[in-house]
């Protein structure tokens, strides 16, 4: 919310929040890797908060994954969130989704 003001997202817009990694992680194959380390254009995954109208593949509290080309950042009451399109979006990681859908990843 902006100064007490509700937000609606237009078209085909999706608002996300990424999770923010704190500290150290351990790559897949065990290698720890330090909290500064930065990994360039890999693509990244997101918590969805809003839907625009025309959205119609992703719901409020699905996982997307998006390319980092593609996001712009927004500022709301002091916290950072990502302004993404449906279109940009990869794949979606939701409760709802059948167990073949052909996701590989």
């Amino acid at each position: 919310m902006t100064d007490g003001l509700p937000i609606k997202m237009l078209h085909d817009r999706v608002l996300v929040k990424e999770p923010r990694e704190d500290g150290e992680r351990r790559s897949s194959g065990g290698i720890l890797i330090p909290a500064t380390a930065q990994v360039a254009r890999r693509l990244m995954w997101a918590e969805v908060l809003a839907v625009g109208a025309h959205v119609r593949a992703v719901q409020v509290g699905d996982r997307v994954l998006f390319s980092p080309d593609d996001q712009h950042h927004v500022e709301i009451a002091g916290d950072e969130f990502i302004l993404l399109r449906e279109r940009d979006l990869h794949a979606v990681a939701a409760e709802r989704n059948d167990a073949n859908t052909g996701l590989y990843l």
